[in-house]
Formats: C-alpha cells, structure tokens, sequence
C-alpha cells in the first residue's frame, strides 16, 4: 500500500510538474516521495514553520531563532542590517534567516563538531535539490530559476557537512541556496569548505559557522523570480573552545582565490552584521 501511495504520488508530481525530470531521475524522485512519507507518519518529525523575523530596530533585527538556538554560540543569535521579507527557517542540522527580497538566505547558521564530520562522510550526496514549501510563493526561488541561468545553485550549508541522509536531503533547500559563479562555487570556495571540515575535525569541542552572501544595492538577478546574484560570499567561523574566530571572504567570481582569511572586526565592518556578543570576541 505505502509503495503505491509513493509511485501514485510520483506519477501525479510528474503530471502536474514536467520539468521536475530536468533536475532528478525517477528513483531520485521516489527516493524524496519516501521521504516524505516518513514525514507524514511521523517517524521524522515536521521542520517548524517559517517565521517572520521581529521587526526592527534603528536599522537593524535581533533575530530570534525560538526553535534552533542551539546553532548560534551561547544561544544568542546575529543581529542584522534591517530588510524586506525576512523569514527564520530551522531544519535540523542549520538554520536560515530567508529574505523574500532576493529569493536567497541572508545567512546560513550551523554548530559543527569532530564526531559530526566523521559521520559526514559516510553519507551519499543526493543532489535533490527542491523549492521551499514553507516560504510563500512569492518569496521563494525555484528550480526553473536558476536553469540555463550558467549559475550553479550554490549550497551555503554544504552537503559535505551533513551527517545523516535527512541532512542531507535539507541541504538541497533552495533557501539554502544562492546563485554561484560555477568555476568559484567547484573551484576555490570548495576548497574553503574543505579547510573549514579540516578545521572542525581537528577543534576539541563545537564550532559554530555562519555562512551567506554579500549584495550590491541593484544586484543583477536570474529568473522569473529575478533572484539575485550576490557580489561576495563569507564562511565565518567561531570555534568556542579556543574563542578563535576568523572568516572567509570571496568575491563570487571565477577569479576568486582561496586567500587568507579575515578577522572578525573586518568582517562586521563589511557586513554590518553582530554574529558574535562581546563575550566571544
């Protein structure tokens, strides 16, 4: 009964929505369908719903994050510069604030650890990448966006970092996405998550990274859902042991090189972004 139930539901998504066999093969397709089950029967739990990010203050928002507090160093989530459509998104291994502006993350938060990244690497990459069902319609990317655009759909939260396959199956959230200059996304920001992973295997207790991009004032778009490209990308990382903090910072372009780090103080001047209270700087 439950195998019918997934093959008629893959039938009907494929009926309803055609284009979906450009970006993933039938047993792809039915590998999401059982997925969803699992959600269905509660044998996963449900991913809390979006919500709106507190209104601002003097330009900016001390985001809340109620449901995933754990993914932010004492529990204290970033305060960031103020903007249109901002929504906190909690899954299980990251969390996203989502701006419905540009149809990207404002940022990607995760804590990592040694035992996590061990774990990683024993898990496939699916390459399921699926719109946002939780983001209204109109605040979201879809994948007929970001096709023929030349972008990479370019993961914030890596893939490499997840430990279980429903980790990895979120990663593939195009909230969790941006437009990526292909050849920066495969060649040089690669190799910056790699370091990163090296770095926490490494870390005698939890690291917490923040990852997102970087936008001009009239940045250019892809898609009918015009999302933006960004300008730069930035993978800050605080380890809480050591009280070490550093970022990565690349322009999203192919001429991009994996160069030395930047100090935390650089990057909130940059940025206008307060990730870390005055306890951990």
């Amino acid at each position: 009964m439950l195998f019918w139930a997934t093959v008629s539901f893959t039938a009907v998504t494929w009926v309803i929505n055609p284009q979906l066999l450009e970006d993933m093969d039938l047993q792809r397709l039915l590998d999401v369908d059982q997925l969803l089950v699992r959600f269905q029967s509660g044998e996963v739990a449900q991913q809390p719903a979006a919500i709106p990010a507190p209104p601002p203050s003097d330009g900016y928002v001390q985001t809340a994050f109620d449901e995933c507090r754990d993914f932010f160093p004492r529990g204290k989530p970033p305060i960031v510069p103020a903007g249109l459509a901002m929504r906190e998104l909690c899954f299980t291994s990251f969390a996203i604030l989502h701006s419905g502006d540009t149809k990207t993350p404002v940022f990607v938060a995760q804590r990592l650890n040694s035992q996590m990244l061990k774990a990683a690497v024993k898990v496939k990459r699916n390459d399921n990448f699926y719109e946002e069902a939780r983001l209204p319609q109109a605040e979201r990317a879809t994948l007929a966006d970001y096709r023929g655009s030349g972008f990479d759909r370019g993961h914030m939260a890596p893939a490499g970092d997840m430990h279980n396959d429903e980790t990895m199956a979120q990663s593939f959230s195009l909230a969790n996405m941006v437009p990526q200059n292909a050849q920066h996304n495969r060649g040089a920001w690669n190799k910056i998550e790699q370091d990163v992973r090296k770095y926490v295997k490494r870390a005698k207790g939890d690291v917490y990274v923040v990852t997102g991009p970087v936008y001009k004032s009239q940045p250019k778009t892809i898609g009918q859902n015009e999302v933006a490209i960004p300008t730069y990308l930035y993978k800050a990382v605080y380890d809480a042991t050591t009280g070490r903090a550093f970022v990565h910072w690349h322009q999203n372009s192919e001429h991009a090189e994996a160069d030395a780090p930047i100090s935390y103080e650089t990057f909130v001047d940059r940025s206008n972004m307060h990730w870390l209270s005055a306890a951990e700087q």
